[in-house]
């Protein structure tokens, strides 16, 4: 992807964590620990790459917990798709999805051993405190204008010499004028990242058996025995070594997500259920003319959901929050067909919106972001059922990207008890917040029951591979020019400035520090 990102670079703006703040799980008044920077632009690539290193967006901002710090450590978890089997639960959800459409039946209650919706917890803005203190130092119009003028001199200084120069000095000046001209940050963004907590079953225990299962198993042992060669009726295959279960009949084949979901309703079915797709731009038509009505669904989600007040959940601080994006949208050739960037998957029921998925398409993954919904529908079980179809998304999407075959969920919190049942989603990996390797959930469980912060990788001559190596080579836009950190700490005095400049650096790693532009004023 480094043939387009060379012409369109992501530009950031990064703040050093110096304080704590509240946190909104375990409510610790300052207890949260963070570091962020807010992102004028990212490419798909970048943001991959920094979600690999522990990032997550919200609106522009993009935070790192500072892990062996913060009160509540939170991992970066996700789902492999292409092995997920449903459980129990998980099938209980979409039958009742499937009941309702079909006969219109509501089911009374929820299932006891299924995750619930996030009725059950306030907004988690502790995190985000740092946001609401966000003053970028910097005019974005003269930015822009500083950035063009730079990139100006770049095409003049181009036509002199030969075009030895390296590809991420040639820019394109109208995407950096557009992606500076999106908007400043303001002190007012609050922002709530609220994943939907969950019934946490005790994920470090084996699963139950029932104890027909477990006969069944005895007989076949037994039979076994008896028959050594593999000679009895159903245990071998031809061509195959002897198995110890027998193939099940076609029709006892437990149905797949898809069928699960996609399973056909009658003729005269009470409900139509429509999922669309729709890019998060205003210059997309399906976009714009759902704004309003996805809008008044989010305003009646956080006032009935989260209590907020009127005031705290405008139409600015929607649009901050969930239709601004940093991402750029890209449509290689050998890309999903919706191409990569961030969306909005709507589920329309009989006409009108009552869930909103926001998402982010990405190189790897399909990242969820948010998820609002119709409280008048809870008895759906909107927040199980709409992470079933997002896994669901990705393996189509996976059939044409090969590499697009994860589903990241966010941040897994083990120490908050509302927060495991992201873990239910099998199988799934955490992220090593020292190495940046994934580690199955199982290997990880045994350590969070004994510390809240642990290192996954159990290797202790492992390091982090992808960290800033060489400092010299990030790039930084200053004073209208762009110009290696090398070249650009000759200048300074401020030792503090290099001390910020390096603690980016070591967060965001080699590669990502050599793509991005980080603005100093």
């Amino acid at each position: 992807m480094a043939s387009w990102n060379a012409l369109s670079p992501s530009i950031v703006e990064y703040f050093e964590g110096e304080d704590f703040y509240r946190c909104g799980y375990c409510k610790n008044e300052s207890g949260s620990r963070s570091n962020g920077m807010w992102a004028h632009s990212l490419t798909v690539q970048d943001y991959q790459d920094l979600i690999d290193r522990g990032w997550r967006r919200s609106g522009k901002y993009v935070y790192k917990p500072v892990m062996n710090q913060t009160c509540c450590p939170q991992y970066t978890i996700r789902c492999r798709p292409l092995q997920f089997q449903p459980s129990k639960s998980h099938k209980k959800v979409l039958k009742k999805m499937l009941k309702f459409l079909a006969k219109g039946e509501i089911s009374k209650g929820n299932c006891g051993d299924e995750p619930m919706d996030s009725t059950v917890e306030d907004a988690v803005t502790g995190d985000f405190a740092l946001i609401n203190k966000l003053d970028i130092k910097c005019d974005l119009k003269t930015l822009s204008d500083d950035l063009k003028e730079s990139l100006e001199n770049e095409e003049m200084k181009k036509e002199k010499h030969s075009k030895k120069e390296e590809s991420n000095e040639s820019i394109h000046s109208q995407a950096i004028e557009e992606k500076l001209g999106s908007g400043e940050p303001s002190h007012s963004i609050k922002v709530h990242t609220v994943p939907k907590p969950g019934k946490g079953a005790d994920l470090s225990k084996p699963p139950c058996r029932k104890a027909k299962e477990i006969r069944k198993e005895r007989k076949r042992l037994k039979l076994m025995q008896q028959n050594p060669a593999g000679e009895h009726e159903g245990f071998q295959a031809q061509g195959q070594p002897p198995s110890l279960f027998p193939p099940k009949a076609k029709s006892n084949q437990p149905k797949s997500l898809e069928d699960l979901i996609f399973e056909s309703l009658p003729e005269n079915a009470s409900h139509k259920l429509e999922v669309r797709l729709v890019p998060v731009s205003f210059e997309d038509p399906e976009f714009k003319s759902s704004f309003s009505q996805s809008f008044s669904l989010y305003v009646k989600y956080q006032m009935a959901i989260h209590q907020d007040p009127p005031d705290e959940c405008g139409k600015t601080e929607f649009t901050r929050f969930l239709c601004s994006s940093p991402l750029e949208a890209e449509y290689p050739p050998n890309g999903p067909e919706c191409g990569y960037g961030s969306f909005h998957q709507q589920y329309w029921l009989d006409g009108k919106i009552i869930a909103v998925g926001v998402i982010d398409i990405l190189p790897y993954c399909v990242s969820s972001v948010y998820l609002y919904y119709d409280p008048d529908y809870s008895f759906l079980s909107l927040g199980v059922y709409s992470a079933l179809r997002e896994i669901a998304f990705t393996r189509q999407l996976q059939e044409k990207t090969s590499q697009l075959c994860y589903y990241y969920m966010g941040f897994y919190i083990h120490s908050c008890p509302k927060m495991k049942y992201k873990g239910q989603y099998r199988p799934s990996d955490l992220l090593c917040p020292e190495t940046y390797v994934w580690i199955p959930i199982e290997q990880c469980l045994p350590s969070l029951e004994n510390s809240k912060y642990c290192r996954f990788n159990q290797d202790p001559e492992a390091v982090d591979e992808g960290c800033s190596k060489e400092p010299d080579r990030l790039q930084v836009f200053h004073k209208k020019a762009i110009m290696p950190y090398g070249v650009y700490k000759k200048s300074q005095k401020d030792p503090s400035e290099e001390a910020s400049v390096l603690q980016y650096a070591s967060l965001v790693g080699q590669a990502c520090a050599e793509r991005m532009l980080l603005f100093r004023s």
